[in-house]
């Protein structure tokens, strides 16, 4: 059972009651991401996620991390390109705790200057760690080809100049302009009662300003598809090709999904069997699909040995030629969809899963979808829809592509 309330302050609360269940998990979510950067802010959203541990008005450092671990749940906290969440997960019991708690970090950081300095070494590591992993960083390569003029093609993270260079009053103003009621979503699953987690949550955000503010602007519809060629200390060279996709939005949702089972999703899928299984080329092979509210992006990621670069990345072509020239076969079809919907299904079974799955939808389609209405349009989509898609997005002189050699 999915609930709503809306609170005057603008703030949504959701719930799913899942009565057999002892556990909650509960997010804090705020409409905000590194794509509503300035680029001299670039890293700030994720930056004050880090720094909001370091202290509220009502508890220290050493409290907070405490507070929910004490108790034998978890608290932890992420940030995407249009989100920042900050959640928990406990027992049914400290349902309360769970709430009191990731709403203050919310409502209350205050950013202490004795943690600024520390917390950016911190971030820096964290950077350093990305920069030493190809199989990561290639994506954020990746995404600033395909969107080379705005936000959303910066990492997340942020760079090590912008990072060091912020200041406790920027980290302020960032979060009195963005983390306001109309952007916050509260969103929890497990054995919760919803008018139980609705007063808490009007409790715990009391007195919190409210505020109307636009997002950055829409990403350009132009795009160019680029190359970017690197040479780093590793051994093995790592590839992706692709190109702008669709957006969360879009009707083609079930059709992409089906479509990225088929080339890349999982062991039977055909760029598994066709590249690693057959000729052994590489160990990890996949198709991607990223949808954000206005845009999106599909591609294929491949590791391989650098003298096999070019005849993988053939083979790869290959198949998005067939999957875009030959029609799948039915039952084909029916096995990908079966494969969608199992993972939906099992992905259910989390706790955590069915609380992302409440936010993420009201923040980026603005409804709850149902498993049922899912799984009907998973099930509408026919053998035209698919290869229509593929025509559409599998287009290799419209790929983009990034290339991270080992040095010789």
């Amino acid at each position: 059972m999915t609930t709503k309330s809306t609170l005057k302050s603008g703030i949504r609360i959701l719930s799913e009651a899942i009565a057999s269940v002892r556990s909650v998990a509960v997010g804090v979510w705020v409409h905000t991401g590194s794509r509503d950067e300035t680029a001299d802010q670039a890293g700030i959203s994720h930056f004050v996620e880090h720094m909001v541990f370091k202290g509220t008005k009502k508890r220290r450092m050493h409290q907070i991390a405490n507070r929910l671990e004490s108790v034998g749940g978890y608290l932890n906290a992420f940030t995407s390109k249009e989100h920042t969440c900050f959640h928990a997960r406990a027992l049914d019991t400290d349902l309360d705790r769970a709430i009191d708690t990731t709403c203050d970090l919310v409502k209350s950081p205050v950013f202490p200057e004795r943690e600024l300095e520390r917390e950016k070494t911190v971030v820096l590591e964290e950077m350093k760690m990305y920069e030493d992993a190809p199989e990561e960083h290639i994506f954020d390569r990746f995404e600033s080809v395909i969107f080379p003029d705005h936000p959303i093609g910066r990492p997340v993270i942020g760079y090590a100049n912008t990072v060091s260079s912020l200041t406790r009053q920027d980290l302020v103003h960032f979060v009195n302009g963005r983390y306001t009621p109309n952007r916050i979503v509260v969103a929890a699953a497990g054995n919760v009662r919803h008018e139980h987690l609705v007063k808490h949550v009007e409790k715990a955000f009391d007195g919190l300003r409210a505020a109307q503010n636009a997002r950055t602007v829409n990403v350009s519809a132009s795009y160019e598809p680029g190359e970017i060629v690197e040479a780093r200390p590793i051994q093995q060279a790592h590839l992706v090709v692709g190109q702008r996709g669709i957006s969360v939005g879009s009707n083609r949702q079930a059709s992409l999904g089906i479509l990225n089972t088929l080339l890349g999703g999982g062991m039977s899928s055909r760029l598994v069997q066709n590249i690693r299984e057959k000729y052994g080329f590489c160990y990890n092979v996949f198709s991607f699909a990223n949808l954000h509210s206005d845009c999106g992006d599909f591609g294929v990621y491949i590791g391989t040995d650098a003298t096999k670069v070019r005849r993988a990345q053939r083979l790869v072509f290959r198949e998005l030629d067939r999957l875009a020239q030959n029609p799948v076969s039915s039952r084909a079809l029916a096995r990908a969809k079966s494969q969608v919907k199992g993972g939906i299904v099992m992905g259910l079974e989390s706790m955590n899963n069915r609380m992302i799955r409440l936010a993420t939808q009201e923040l980026m389609v603005g409804r709850l979808i149902s498993l049922d209405e899912a799984m009907a349009e998973l099930d509408a989509v026919t053998v035209e829809d698919v290869q229509n898609l593929a025509q559409d997005l599998l287009k290799p002189d419209l790929f983009s592509r990034v290339l991270i050699l080992p040095e010789s």
